[in-house]
């Protein structure tokens, strides 16, 4: 069996592409906080941050219907008022949460592109259960869906599939656009990342390096199933 990563593709290659959002222009699309127009300050900043990460906390360890902005409030030692000023209602307070959260992922997985492809899935595929282990709540909300299957959590979803997809085939092939069947397998695998890593979460065994081999050596079947259907397109060689 082919290990996951090696050399690119030809990129003259023939087929339907699907495009992926570079990492560098990664945005969600959407008007969600205007407290990043307001906090233009560092000041303003570094203070929208302390909040986020205190929500961080507090949503980790408490559901979202059973805090009031009054507790959040309370429990962080500040004005309720201060968080209106930044995010204008809980929902807004806990989608900033959730955005935030994520965007270390996103950008772990278009980085250390001069480190050998092989290493590199590894990385992505461990930096993402490391996410999912220390960053529960705001995990299970991207994947389910949100509160109450919330449109814009469901965005964020979308966005951070399709980022990680087009990393995944950067690594495999050296190119982010791919034939759709491609993408679909993909996304077929990733799903499969998702239903394992919530599992994985709620039992918290085997130890997070098995799991990260089990999801590699997934993925290499998934790169040979497209190498079967599409022959432009084969599985890589070794490094």
């Amino acid at each position: 069996m082919r290990p996951v990563l090696s050399r690119s593709v030809d990129a003259g290659r023939q087929g339907a592409p699907y495009c992926g959002h570079s990492a560098g222009s990664w945005r969600l699309g959407r008007n969600l906080n205007n407290s990043q127009q307001r906090g233009g300050t560092e000041r303003s900043q570094a203070r929208r941050a302390e909040l986020i990460a205190i929500g961080r906390k507090l949503f980790a360890d408490t559901s979202y219907d059973a805090l009031s902005m009054d507790d959040i409030a309370q429990r962080a030692g500040v004005a309720k008022g201060l968080f209106y000023y930044y995010f204008k209602s809980k929902r807004g307070y806990y989608l900033a949460i959730v955005e935030d959260s994520i965007a270390g992922l996103v950008a772990r997985a278009g980085s250390a592109k001069e480190l050998p492809r092989t290493i590199r899935v590894h990385r992505t595929i461990d930096g993402y259960l490391r996410y999912a282990e220390q960053h529960r709540a705001a995990y299970h909300a991207i994947v389910t869906g949100g509160v109450g299957f919330d449109a814009e959590v469901l965005a964020i979803r979308d966005t951070v599939r399709e980022e990680l997809i087009a990393t995944i085939a950067e690594g495999a092939y050296g190119r982010r656009d791919i034939p759709p069947l491609a993408r679909l397998a993909l996304v077929g695998w990733l799903s499969g990342v998702e239903g394992v890593t919530l599992d994985w979460l709620g039992r918290m065994e085997p130890d997070r390096d098995t799991v990260r081999e089990l999801l590699v050596r997934q993925l290499r079947r998934t790169l040979d199933t497209i190498e079967e259907l599409l022959p432009d397109w084969p599985a890589p060689e070794p490094d």
